[in-house]
């Protein structure tokens, strides 16, 4: 297929690239890789010194080194975290919807539970989300609260497709978008979820902001597969090297991104608005974007 194509030219040439920069790369800091982050040795070398992910700047400067000044011509965006944020936290949505079905757990019990439930492997398929995304939710919900009760289920996982459940993080996301497109910068949502997405973005009135949505549901890819990225650069018509992506998880939105080719940058730490990420990219992806 073509993404199996593009992702053996990008191994291929990144291999090539690294050989050619190992000099005048050495000592500096090794670039932040999933598949460096899965080696013992990524975390302690030699002499048990620690090895860190590179920074923002050293990772711009490294990607110069292999692409050149590089004019971006796509925006790739995390949801979760990033566009969006729950409107209430979770434990607190779970315990007070769960009063009526039996729910005995306080919040900090519900949430410790939680994160239990979903840091464990989801032994039914490689994928969290298939399809609609339902067993593996019903699998969270009653390994954090303990109930099993299918319409206390039903209840919160419609609650969580409408827009009364999220809310757009950034303010000024509307206007960043809309100026984006206007000038003519490719833009998509790239992001670990269930099928729920795409009506949940139209719910929010920001569905049009996007030219794409690539959701790990669809493509049977979860970050930090580089895969759903590429997908995302097909739907958008572009090579990798002309997108960024923004996300706020450091192994599935950074490290993942760059495993395909993308620039990428962590929500809360390199930026912490669309605004400022466009400008940091320079002059607004010289496209004379005004907001």
């Amino acid at each position: 297929t073509s993404l199996t194509m593009a992702v053996a030219r990008l191994r291929s040439a990144t291999a090539a690239a690294a050989a050619r920069l190992q000099p005048a790369l050495a000592g500096r800091r090794r670039l932040g890789t999933a598949a460096a982050a899965e080696a013992p040795e990524a975390v302690v070398g030699a002499g048990s010194a620690r090895w860190e992910p590179m920074g923002a700047r050293e990772y711009y400067d490294y990607r110069r080194a292999i692409y050149g000044d590089i004019t971006h011509k796509a925006i790739l965006v995390d949801a979760a975290g990033t566009l969006l944020a729950p409107t209430e936290p979770m434990a607190q949505v779970y315990r007070t919807v769960g009063e009526k079905y039996g729910v005995k757990y306080s919040e900090d019990e519900i949430l410790m539970r939680y994160r239990q439930a979903y840091a464990q492997p989801w032994g039914r398929s490689r994928l969290r989300y298939v399809d609609d995304g339902r067993p593996f939710w019903q699998h969270i919900v009653s390994s954090s609260t303990g109930c099993s009760d299918l319409q206390y289920f039903e209840e919160l996982y419609h609650y969580y497709t409408t827009e009364k459940a999220w809310r757009l993080i950034d303010p000024d996301a509307k206007y960043v978008f809309e100026a984006l497109r206007r000038a003519g910068v490719r833009t998509a949502v790239v992001s670990n979820f269930d099928t729920r997405l795409r009506p949940l973005l139209q719910a929010l009135n920001c569905d049009h902001w996007f030219d794409a949505v690539a959701v790990s549901a669809e493509v049977a890819a979860e970050k930090p597969n580089p895969t759903i990225f590429l997908k995302a650069c097909e739907l958008l018509d572009v090579k990798p090297e002309e997108a960024v992506h923004i996300g706020d998880d450091r192994r599935n939105d950074l490290w993942g991104a760059r495993d395909a080719g993308c620039d990428a940058w962590l929500w809360g730490s390199d930026v912490h608005s669309f605004k400022e990420q466009t400008w940091h990219l320079g002059v607004a992806f010289r496209c004379r974007c005004s907001w």
